[in-house]
């Protein structure tokens, strides 16, 4: 296999990784009449004038629309909201529609080198209950029609689609696949935790773009609806301290504590940009006026938030090639992944690849020169939006015509939390009652010890163990 550092392989193919957030081309805007507002020391009707968008009373935090002026009028600590506009993954790999009918588990290397199979001997994840905050979750998908409640599902966009439909895009229905695809419908593939319930809380549409305000919202709801686990495969880095502020810090590490005061384990992907999250790098800006350059410290949002558990990836290369061509195992830390000592709680399967095998775009194979790179990566359900009008460079709009249900091989640190939040559902699913700090701990602690700790952290997930632990 052909060595590359970790950068000049972000280089030759950031676009296949599966993350929300991929490589380095993050912005954080700042807007100018949305904002978060601590509502500590507010009185009824002070808020008179300005329009409520989110209300997160648990956490003593409000989201409002309306003039600045109005809000500093309040007398109170605020910050803009802030949308990250972040890279959509530009390639993934389909399977053929004729594989569609047809039980894909054999190309499911992460379920088998978790041997979930042997999980649901003891719990499907039966009353568990995982709230996936993300791109949307397509209710109507054959593998997710079972899993999927529509009722408590909710759209924090305000675009108008609605939840349980994947208007933001593909990405939320893999992810919720991997945590809870049918294992029993003969069809398609198989998650983790099959038998626990998902609710869709869509933060993302049509375009790149996700509030702050949005995505702290939809943690705040999971909490109140007592998720057991909260799904989040999204974030950015390079973020600049500085840009994100005291404020917005305060705001984050309040909403994480919440969630796991209620008992939801809070579950995030480290992130797809080879960072060392330990040692985080600089932000560098030039002043347009004066022409000098000013340095802040770099951070990765959300997952070094306080109370969440990072997520790292790990996958193989030469998946289904045979004998020789598993040049690497299942619990390679993947080439593109964010890393780090005391960054990182586990690591699991989100794909890996050998990016000096995958064919250019416009290489045409002979039949059998396919080298099946793809089967690297995860296979899961996806589902498609359509859109009355669908521009091939600008984001889609209109009305929202359903989706198109398959399958896919996506990769990504984005595919590696779902797998440890369904890990979460199967080992909820056995206690008595909710505890986030005792799931994430059991996790933790039944983790395999692969070494190199800086990417794997307490180890790689075991499902299995972890059902033993508390069974």
């Amino acid at each position: 296999m052909v060595r590359h550092s970790r950068r000049d392989v972000l280089k030759l193919s950031g676009g296949l990784l599966g993350g929300i957030a991929v490589g380095a081309t993050v912005t954080v805007a700042a807007s100018t009449e949305r904002f978060i507002v601590s509502e500590k020391k507010l009185k009824r009707g002070d808020l008179d004038g300005l329009s409520i968008v989110h209300e997160m009373d648990p956490v003593d935090f409000v989201v409002v629309e309306g003039t600045e002026s109005a809000v500093q009028d309040l007398g109170v600590d605020y910050a803009p909201d802030m949308s990250m506009q972040l890279e959509l993954p530009g390639e993934r790999q389909d399977v053929e529609p004729s594989m569609a009918d047809e039980p894909l588990y054999g190309l499911q290397w992460d379920k088998q080198v978790q041997d979930v199979s042997t999980c649901h001997e003891t719990t499907r994840g039966e009353g568990a209950r995982v709230a996936i905050i993300d791109s949307g979750v397509a209710a109507g998908h054959p593998d997710l029609q079972h899993a999927v409640n529509t009722d408590l599902s909710q759209n924090f966009t305000g675009d108008g689609y609605g939840a349980g439909v994947p208007a933001g895009g593909y990405h939320g229905t893999h992810v919720a696949g991997i945590v809870a695809a049918n294992d029993q419908n003969e069809v398609g593939v198989a998650g983790t935790a099959p038998g626990s319930e998902l609710v869709d809380c869509r933060v993302f549409s049509q375009g790149p773009g996700a509030s702050f305000a949005d995505i702290f919202a939809a943690v705040v709801y999971a909490a109140e609806i007592n998720c057991d686990v909260a799904n989040m495969s999204i974030g950015a880095y390079p973020v600049s301290r500085k840009g994100f502020g005291s404020f917005y810090g305060k705001v984050m590490n309040s909403i994480m504590s919440y969630a796991r005061r209620q008992g939801t384990l809070v579950v995030v992907s480290a992130g797809n940009d080879a960072a060392d999250l330990q040692h985080d790098g600089r932000i560098c800006v030039e002043d347009e006026e004066t022409g000098e350059v000013e340095c802040f410290p770099a951070i990765s949002v959300p997952n070094e938030a306080s109370n969440v558990m990072s997520i790292s990836a790990t996958g193989p290369v030469g998946f289904g090639r045979g004998g020789d061509g598993m040049e690497e195992p299942t619990t390679t830390p993947a080439i593109y992944t964010n890393y780090g000592t005391n960054a990182i709680d586990v690591s699991a399967p989100g794909g890996n690849y050998d990016p000096t095998i995958i064919p250019d775009d416009d290489e045409v194979l002979e039949p059998g020169e396919d080298p099946l790179w793809y089967y690297d990566l995860v296979l899961n359900t996806v589902a498609l939006p359509v859109f009355e009008n669908m521009p091939e460079e600008e984001p889609p709009s209109g009305e929202y015509l359903g989706a198109q249900y398959t399958y896919s091989w996506v990769a990504g640190t984005s595919m590696a939390a779902p797998q440890v939040a369904g890990a979460a559902a199967l080992v909820a699913s056995l206690m008595d009652s909710q505890h986030a700090n005792k799931v994430r701990n059991t996790l933790r602690r039944t983790a395999v010890d692969v070494g190199e700790k800086e990417y794997h952290g307490a180890g790689f997930l075991d499902p299995v163990a972890a059902v033993e632990d508390v069974k």
